[in-house]
């Protein structure tokens, strides 16, 4: 190869029209669409040549019909893997803002696939025959589990508050403790979000300490609304003082504003009765005067991302009438897969077992260990002597900005390599991820771990399966 001048493996190379024609390319054609095909093989020519060129090869094979087309496929799959996967998330994080935060139940899946592959009634009403409003769908059950007048949905909770704002404050002082001015996943600031919808903030009291006087103090005929933010991925502790819901709702009332109540995750159940932490639910933020509240719908609810506002009717009417609300509206796969969510509300009982969120929230540790075990035994089979695996007690986090100081307990399969290095962990961590179904670890305390709380027993035999896939040289 090397004796030959390059004009002779450049003219050796096959025509795109050749490569066409041939077998394995009629099928890729056939399989992919004449077009990109075409495209894609080009490019591998182009390839071959600057190869060539640069003599960068050791066999003629590489310039070949066979190896080309073989490329080109390889190319082509590649082109055409969905970038959005499953992922198995062993991060000990259960609802993980990156991952797709809350798992859907089978309810869920079920009525969005009912609705996804043809028309449906979104905005129609099928009593009257006449156009109806998507927001109906769910409403019923939003307002039987908030104890709200009336509610509406957009695409997520940041979009709740802004369109809350833009509507009801726009041009007005809004009136916020200083010690709830958070600042959520992705660097969006609740100052930012108050600036874009329009309004003014005013801010009062002090991080640690905020009282009603505080409040009073700033309310003037310029003030829009009075809002409480829920300081979601953030806990202040020690020398502290709010103001209590019903004492907000009071000073609205007396100068005729809204009482609005952000509360961030939100919950429509006690999940204390779960073993999880007490959260003030919706419905009790709605007993507590607040005039609208706003949370989301893909965190502890479970159900799919969407910001949820109910509250006051009048309140409601306003804000579904603003230009910006069609805007951030919700399809109908989503409004459907809240309303499979909301139902499970419904029945209590069973709920535990038929969410999958706070199913892995209130999962016994000793479940989590006993699958931990079992799939400790074929990794160490895997790994032989480049590494140790075993079994870890640890902690998991509920995530998403839900709940931010409390932990559940949890356990881990620990990946210890025989010859660590910050290097090699994090080449580990990359051939995990490269598994057909990705999975998604931590490196802690200078070993890989799989947090396997959000592994459960129906998984169980997919995780294994392609264990032997690992791409991972020590």
């Amino acid at each position: 190869m090397k004796g030959e001048p390059n004009t002779s493996k450049l003219r050796a190379l096959p025509s795109v029209d050749k490569l066409l024609h041939s077998e394995h390319g009629a099928i890729l054609a056939a399989e992919y669409g004449i077009q990109i095909v075409t495209e894609t093989l080009r490019n591998e020519l182009a390839d071959c040549r600057e190869s060539i060129k640069a003599k960068l090869y050791d066999h003629a094979s590489f310039f070949d019909e066979k190896h080309i087309l073989r490329k080109a496929e390889s190319a082509l799959e590649e082109l055409h893997r969905s970038l959005l996967r499953p992922v198995f998330n062993l991060t000990g994080t259960v609802l993980h803002t990156n991952l797709g935060r809350a798992p859907l139940p089978q309810e869920a899946i079920d009525e969005v696939m009912a609705v996804m592959s043809g028309a449906s009634n979104v905005e129609f009403n099928l009593t009257s025959g006449k156009r109806g409003d998507r927001d109906e769908l769910v409403e019923t059950w939003l307002t039987r589990l908030t104890g709200a007048e009336a509610a509406t949905v957009v695409n997520n909770n940041a979009a709740a508050v802004l369109l809350v704002l833009n509507t009801l404050a726009r041009r007005k002082e809004v009136p916020v403790s200083r010690g709830e001015l958070v600042e959520i996943g992705g660097s969006f600031r609740i100052p930012d979000v108050m600036a874009r919808a329009g309004s003014k903030l005013v801010e009062v009291g002090t991080t640690n300490r905020t009282h009603l006087a505080d409040f009073a103090d700033v309310m003037s005929p310029k003030t829009g609304l009075i809002m409480k933010i829920h300081t979601s991925n953030y806990v202040v502790q020690g020398f502290t003082a709010s103001v209590a819901d019903r004492d907000l709702s009071a000073l609205a009332r007396l100068h005729d504003v809204p009482f609005v109540n952000d509360l961030g995750s939100g919950t429509l159940l006690d999940f204390s009765k779960y073993g999880l932490p007490k959260e003030q639910t919706a419905f009790e933020a709605i007993q507590a005067g607040a005039d609208l509240i706003t949370f989301s719908g893909d965190k502890l609810l479970g159900g799919p991302q969407c910001g949820i506002i109910a509250g006051k009717a009048e309140l409601i009417k306003k804000i579904k009438r603003s230009a910006l609300k069609r805007a951030l509206r919700v399809d109908k796969l989503t409004l459907a897969a809240l309303n499979a969510v909301l139902k499970l509300y419904g029945n209590p009982d069973v709920l535990a077992q038929k969410l999958p969120s706070l199913r892995l929230l209130a999962r016994p540790q000793k479940d989590i260990q006993n699958v931990a075990k079992r799939i400790a035994t074929p990794l160490q089979e895997y790994f032989k002597d480049d590494a140790v695996v075993s079994l870890s007690d640890c902690k998991s986090q509920i995530g998403s900005g839900a709940m931010p100081i409390d932990i559940l307990p949890s356990s881990a399969v620990k990946i210890s390599l025989s010859r660590s290095s910050g290097k090699k962990l994090g080449l580990l961590a990359t051939a995990f991820r490269g598994l057909p179904i990705p999975v998604v670890g931590r490196i802690h305390e200078d070993a890989f771990f799989l947090d396997i709380r959000c592994l459960e027993e129906q998984d169980e035999k997919r995780f294994v399966s392609q264990i032997t896939q690992l791409k991972f040289k020590l």
